[in-house]
């Protein structure tokens, strides 16, 4: 799972704590972890969603402004199943 470092930085304050991704195959499972640039996240609950199940609530949560933001974002990654993934910064 390849997150920008301005989100990295974002998920070691707090400030974000799920991410969202579309993928043919998941690269992340349920209770692991992830080496990042900024140390270990923690990888919590991954649940499938639909887009139009997504609330202002997780897109803020996810560093957007609101579902429309998280939504322009989405048109932009490639096709496939959409997950909400927990996270969490770990350490170092």
């Amino acid at each position: 799972m390849l997150i920008k470092l301005e989100v990295l930085e974002k998920i070691k304050s707090g400030e974000i704590t799920l991410q969202f991704r579309r993928w043919r195959r998941r690269t992340v499972k349920a209770g692991g972890t992830l080496k990042t640039k900024v140390g270990v996240l923690q990888i919590g609950a991954i649940t499938p969603i639909r887009a139009e199940d997504v609330t202002d609530t997780d897109a803020r949560r996810a560093g957007f402004r609101d579902v429309a933001d998280f939504l322009v974002w989405l048109d932009t990654m490639k096709q496939g199943e959409l997950d909400r993934i927990e996270v969490s910064y770990k350490g170092e």
